[in-house]
């Protein structure tokens, strides 16, 4: 089965910008196609007010064999839910070796969940993650804009451009020089 489905995980008020620099140009300029995921299919907005609708339901789905990716954003409501049926979730797609990308407030999650405890890591700041009962990864915690190991991409707030990138190095949505050549002008300009 070919792995060309990348799963973007919504929840409740989650950042629309985060991702989507990574979706649109894997949903627009590869041979991947980006498909949400929820913990319904109810249909989520996000805290910029854009609607979206939800493909998958993450309690009915079964199709890891064609899962490239799970990308995970941030938002309003990782703070405020343990989200258990979302931790079930990324562990599936964790025994299936698909890797997990998260930013901004979904690695306070992963953190919550004890995802970063044994790898190298980075989220919004240590100091949040020292304060979630049970982290026990401060030795593993990189001050960074974004990390990649252990089969997780982690990245902070401000980082969309770096978790972009990663995500496609990860992914090889086109040559490194092309890649490259994308992250230098997103992050540098393209007028300088």
């Amino acid at each position: 089965m070919n792995k060309n489905e990348v799963l973007l995980l919504l929840t409740d008020r989650w950042c629309d910008w985060e991702a989507s620099y990574a979706v649109a140009v894997i949903n627009s300029f590869s041979d991947y196609s980006v498909k949400t995921i929820g913990i319904s299919t109810t249909g989520l907005v996000s805290m910029g007010g854009i609607k979206a609708a939800v493909d998958y339901s993450i309690n009915s789905y079964d199709h890891f064999d064609q899962v490239a990716m799970v990308i995970i954003p941030g938002g309003l409501s990782w703070e405020e839910n343990d989200y258990n049926e979302i931790a079930q979730f990324v562990n599936k797609a964790r025994n299936y070796n698909i890797p997990v990308a998260a930013i901004c407030g979904a690695t306070y999650f992963l953190c919550k969940q004890g995802f970063l405890n044994n790898i190298k890591h980075t989220g919004d700041s240590l100091e949040l993650f020292q304060g979630v009962k049970g982290y026990q990864g401060e030795d593993f915690y990189i001050p960074a804009q974004v990390v990649s190991d252990g089969g997780f991409i982690t990245a902070n707030e401000t980082a969309a451009v770096e978790f972009a990138y990663e995500i496609f190095k990860i992914l090889k949505v086109d040559t490194e020089e092309e890649m490259e050549t994308w992250f230098d002008n997103f992050q540098n300009g393209a007028v300088r």
